[in-house]
């Protein structure tokens, strides 16, 4: 199973991330961990989130290829680049969206926070936001803004309908 995460910089879609990894024993395949393994940091560039993006797929069919299970976390922002995920994972059964959504205000404070392998800022959340194309795919939307992680985990559960390990 493939479990993509998705949201605008600081929606919290990684702190939501690692721990549906976690609780559900997956690969985590975050798009930071991949831009500073590649030592892409600071650019933001549209080539740059490509070559990010077609490592992060390059990984998770290595993932799917020995059947493990996959949590993707990466902004998402543009349909050409779900597609391209979706048309390259059918084998393993599809691939499932969660969007994590926050208030402005609650991404913009987070955004001023240091952050371990997240370089974006409040200009970057601006940027991506104006390209954001929204889900036309089913998916699960969850908002952050409660910080409630456990309620998130359980719907993300619900959703995929699993059972946490």
């Amino acid at each position: 199973m493939i479990i993509a995460v998705i949201g605008l910089p600081g929606s919290g879609k990684s702190y939501f991330a690692g721990r549906l990894a976690a609780a559900i024993h997956a690969v985590y395949i975050s798009s930071d961990q991949v831009r500073k393994t590649m030592m892409a940091t600071g650019r933001y560039s549209t080539e740059e989130k490509e070559k990010v993006y077609d490592q992060m797929l390059a990984l998770a069919q290595q993932a799917v290829k020995q059947n493990k299970n996959v949590v993707l976390d990466a902004t998402f922002y543009r349909r050409h680049i779900r597609e391209k995920f979706m048309d390259r994972t059918g084998d393993a059964g599809g691939i499932h969206f969660i969007e994590i959504t926050a208030p402005e205000p609650i991404i913009k404070e987070r955004l001023k926070q240091k952050r371990e392998d997240s370089e974006a800022d409040f200009d970057v959340y601006l940027q991506v936001r104006k390209q954001w194309e929204p889900l036309r795919e089913p998916h699960l939307a969850l908002d952050s803004s409660g910080n409630d992680i456990e309620e998130m985990l359980r719907k993300a559960m619900d959703h995929l309908q699993l059972k946490q390990a």
